[in-house]
């Protein structure tokens, strides 16, 4: 079976409807299950909230492409796509909240599925991406667990290992709301959590998102009135809403000087990169290294060994964030402030960015072999990676972005060449994502989420 980055990529690069056709087939029902919860099971406005993911999909085919999987990026794009046209109804729920019959296929004698039903969401997307792609991808689409360790890159042990911890999880953050969950959860969310979408609409929705894509002129209010939706809002969706609005002003006062140290060390890290890229050895030139780039290039390996030896202390490090993350009591600002705290969390961005230096160091000498032509995937640079002295850390792993000549890139320093594959979450609640760019140089990202879209739209370019 084709998988999804191949067939979002001949939608981009050949508009090929077809594909993403089969994409929106594929997914519809996972979507559509998921804005109808939000939305009160209005069956109408789920089909408007779902016409918004897919037009968005199309939208961001490319950039997409380059994620291993969809489905963690469509289940948030539902939250969001609800959310949005819950404030923009507002103020006509007076008038257009109306008595709405639920489909049969929506009712439940399970206990487990009614209590789960209205917070299941909210919970879900309070996990880290890693938990949440692995419960949607096990529980919510049933995938063998064969499947899933594919999709994610692991074993089927390893698979069933990480799927297990993360319904632990999803059952510990049920139980701060005071649910009490039984063995029989997962098969409550199993046959619960997505339900067949209205025949046709995947066709509807196919049709329209790259409609939408390719004029230009189908804005959200236009499918409002072409549709002729009636809104109902949710009481629970709005009183969610007003909680998470709580608790994110909570955190923030709470965690601002976690966050401004942060910054700091992400900046001197930066500055420490930029130093160091100046001595990389060019990528744009096809030639033969040269005597003295070939002795510039074995100490920059002494600089990676450096930089290898303080990741025995990673394991330590990611440890300690855990328990801080789950503890009840949070570490006063004096206790995060303190200078062991500040040397950990350098010690952990150090040890990412040494990882992000390696793989640009392997793209550079592959290039040098190979008349200027990057790496078309990451098996092509296992020799340069695994010579004893330029190893990876082992700490993340990396997707290909670029993978074109250079001849011809006028702003290589913009243009992204590597990802690492998951951003990961700081101590003070932000996301971070290290990168490679095509001059060489590395350097790591910060966001207030984990949405890097915009970003890597920014800095992504088309092989010529």
């Amino acid at each position: 079976m084709t998988s999804d980055q191949e067939l979002l990529r001949r939608y981009a690069k050949e508009n090929c409807q077809e594909a993403f056709a089969e994409l929106v087939r594929r997914h519809v029902n996972l979507v559509y299950s998921a804005v109808l919860r939000q939305l009160n099971g209005d069956t109408h406005l789920a089909q408007d909230a779902a016409q918004i993911v897919f037009t968005d999909l199309a939208r961001k085919a490319w950039a997409l492409s380059q994620r291993a999987a969809l489905t963690g990026w469509l289940y948030t794009s539902a939250h969001f796509a609800a959310v949005t046209i819950v404030r923009k109804e507002t103020r006509r729920r007076s008038r257009e909240e109306r008595f709405m019959n639920q489909p049969a296929s929506q009712t439940t004698t399970d206990p487990d599925w009614d209590k789960l039903r209205p917070v299941l969401d909210d919970v879900m997307l309070q996990l880290k991406e890693a938990d949440r792609e692995a419960i949607l991808m096990r529980y919510f689409e049933n995938r063998p667990l064969a499947e899933v360790g594919a999709k994610l890159g692991l074993a089927e042990n390893t698979a069933r290992m990480r799927v297990d911890r993360a319904v632990e999880k999803l059952r510990a953050l049920l139980a701060k709301r005071g649910i009490a969950t039984s063995s029989s959860m997962v098969a409550a969310i199993s046959a619960g959590a997505v339900e067949l979408a209205p025949p046709g609409l995947a066709g509807a929705l196919a049709a329209a998102s790259t409609s939408a894509t390719a004029t230009g002129t189908m804005t959200f209010l236009k499918i409002m009135t072409a549709t002729k939706l009636k809104f109902a809002l949710g009481a629970l969706v709005l009183a969610g809403a007003t909680t998470a609005l709580i608790v994110q002003q909570h955190a923030k006062h709470q965690l601002r000087l976690e966050n401004e140290l942060l910054r700091r060390q992400v900046t001197q890290l930066q500055t420490d990169n930029a130093n160091l890229s100046q001595h990389a050895v060019p990528a744009t030139s096809p030639q033969t290294l040269a005597d003295g780039q070939l002795k510039e290039l074995l100490r920059l390996r002494g600089e990676v060994g450096r930089l290898r030896e303080q990741t025995n202390k990673l394991a330590m490090l990611q440890g300690e964030n855990r328990r801080r993350q789950n503890s009840p009591n949070r570490e006063t600002s004096d206790d995060i402030a303190s200078d062991e705290q500040q040397k950990q969390q350098k010690e952990m961005a150090e040890a990412k960015m040494s990882d992000a230096k390696v793989m640009a160091l392997a793209e550079i000498m592959f290039a040098q072999s190979n008349q200027g032509q990057l790496a078309t995937n990451l098996d092509q640079l296992n020799s340069y990676v695994t010579n004893s002295s330029l190893s990876l850390t082992g700490t993340n792993s990396f997707d290909l972005v670029y993978n074109g000549p250079l001849n011809g890139l006028t702003n290589s320093g913009s243009i992204l060449m590597l990802r690492e594959s998951e951003p990961w979450q700081t101590s003070s609640g932000t996301w971070a994502r290290s990168y490679v760019f095509v001059d060489g140089h590395a350097e790591i990202h910060v966001e207030p989420s984990d949405n890097f879209d915009d970003f890597e739209i920014q800095h992504t370019v088309s092989p010529p």
